[in-house]
């Protein structure tokens, strides 16, 4: 099979997975969806593998066949079945993000699946935006294990019941659920298409070879990796109830073209929200692996099969249930990819960055808008410095590494909430210094026009993130309160609430130097 041609069917495939991400954007009710594109959709085989994918976002995409895969284990599909779950201990990531899966019916059996993953802005919980500073997964909302939400085609009316009773904003929620149910319709239509024009058996062989195709382009790269062991370690810098310098350590072991990627090490789970589950740990590493290769190359499952990944149960990287996860997904995960990309900028120093900003500042905030009478809740998180490298400065003010989305725009932010956007800016001269800067961060101040409950869960507050070859650290970020007669700096996690007239200011961290 010519490399051209598996390049115009994964590209067939690839743009099923966006259509169906467009289709989801466009049709969803909340900002966090339509402007920000919180989402990320994909292809499976009929045993749950990742066939391909959109360029949505990593942190969703990676964890995605566990999901897929927990979902077939779970459930005797039929035709127009859909399946949703969101439980961090069966293959989701954190509560919020709510995965629908459904099969792709053709000559009476699954051939195929699509799934849709979609963080929504709330899903019940002790605090708005359910992601709080838990001690229990139950804390951060309602688990939804596989379940049908949709039974042959009919939407089923007491699951959706069942998850709209338990949220602060259901009409929302409705909204987002059944923009997910049409992007996937969207996905299965377009499938079957593929499907009637090249054949089953033609279909499946084509898959195959695509996966093979994946795993000999990652065999490739593992090889120009020097033979050896090579460790890094970096910390969180708090779980958010008093635990200080959590280690995240790894060891990564080359042997031709197989990679051994061990985490074992790590430190025992944290009572507060910043444990991962093993999905995360493996969506991070095979991210940062997958950076190695070229830009265009498939991305599945083949890719991973030349990775293995080492975690032990119990540890802040594969944490046993019911610990909460709420802060894993968007900040051990960042972690995760810092420590990969530590160990791996020692066998290539000339290829692999300094480290990026390492969070994804992530703020919710909840009340009730006095324009319409309505609960209300914001989910948003701010791009910051990415990393400098031998070639070049780090980008200022992007999101990175397991994060993708977008801004809400500031006119999208305050026609949807009470809120008055003060400051949004590039932090100027955040970023490392070098022979090439690390990017520079992003301030961000909003007025509330209301009281509300904010949580901000966030990192390299204290620890910066790392130079590398002598480059200096990028700055650490801070998040202030802004009254009348004060200014107060508040902690990298904490929820509290914020009277009518107060800001909220975030300075984000810029990105490590390289000398």
């Amino acid at each position: 099979m010519s490399k051209l041609f598996l390049e115009v069917f994964r590209n067939k495939l690839s743009s099923v997975a966006e259509e169906m991400g467009l289709v989801l954007q466009r049709t969803s009710f909340s900002p966090n969806i339509k402007e920000r594109k919180d989402l990320s959709c994909a292809v499976f085989t009929s045993k749950g593998e990742l066939i391909a994918q959109a360029a949505h976002i990593p942190v969703h995409l990676g964890s995605m066949s566990t999901a897929v895969r927990e979902a077939i284990n779970s459930v005797e599909f039929r035709e127009g079945d859909m399946v949703l779950l969101n439980d961090p201990y069966r293959g989701g990531t954190h509560l919020p993000d709510m995965t629908l899966v459904a099969p792709v019916f053709y000559g009476g059996e699954p051939i195929l699946f699509v799934a849709s993953r979609a963080h929504h802005a709330d899903v019940g919980g002790v605090s708005s935006g359910s992601m709080p500073l838990s001690t229990v997964l139950f804390h951060e909302g309602i688990v939804v294990p596989p379940v049908k939400l949709v039974k042959g085609g009919d939407l089923n009316e007491d699951v959706l019941k069942l998850l709209l009773s338990n949220v602060r904003t259901p009409e929302e929620r409705e909204g987002d659920l059944m923009a997910q149910v049409m992007a996937n319709r969207v996905g299965i239509s377009r499938l079957r298409d593929i499907l009637k024009a090249t054949g089953k058996e033609e279909f499946l062989k084509l898959s195959g070879e695509l996966m093979e195709y994946g795993r000999r382009l990652m065999e490739e790269a593992i090889r120009n990796i020097p033979d050896g062991e090579y460790t890094f370690e970096d910390f969180l810098e708090d779980d958010g109830l008093g635990r200080r310098d959590i280690r995240i350590k790894v060891k990564i072991s080359v042997k031709g073209s197989k990679a051994v990627v061990d985490f074992s090490e790590s430190d025992p789970q944290t009572e507060g929200p910043m444990n991962a589950v093993r999905s995360i740990t493996l969506s991070a590493t095979y991210y940062a692996f997958r950076c190695l290769l070229d830009e265009e190359a498939p991305t599945n499952d083949g890719c991973f099969r030349p990775i293995e990944v080492i975690t032990k149960k119990g540890t802040v990287l594969d944490a046993d249930f019911p610990a909460p996860v709420s802060g894993g997904n968007v900040e051990t995960s960042q972690r995760i990819v810092d420590v990969v990309l530590g160990a791996l900028a020692k066998a290539l120093p000339k290829t692999i960055p300094s480290a990026s900003q390492g969070t994804m500042n992530n703020i919710t905030v909840g009340g009730k808008d006095p324009r319409t009478g309505r609960s209300f809740t914001y989910y948003e998180t701010i791009g910051g410095g990415m990393g400098a490298w031998a070639d070049g400065d780090g980008e200022s003010a992007v999101h990175s590494h397991m994060t993708n989305t977008m801004n809400t725009p500031v006119e999208a932010l305050e026609h949807s909430y009470p809120f008055l956007v003060r400051s949004y800016a590039v932090r100027r001269n955040s970023g490392g210094g070098g022979t090439h800067r690390g990017g520079d961060g992003i301030v961000r101040e909003i007025e509330f026009l209301t009281d509300v409950e904010v949580t901000v869960l966030s990192e390299r507050r204290r620890i910066p993130p790392y130079g590398l070859f002598g480059g200096e650290p990028g700055e650490v970020g801070r998040n202030l309160l802004v009254e009348e007669n004060k200014i107060e700096e508040l902690p990298g996690k904490f929820t509290r609430r914020f009277k009518k007239g107060s800001r909220l200011r975030i300075e984000t961290p810029g990105g490590g130097g390289y000398a």
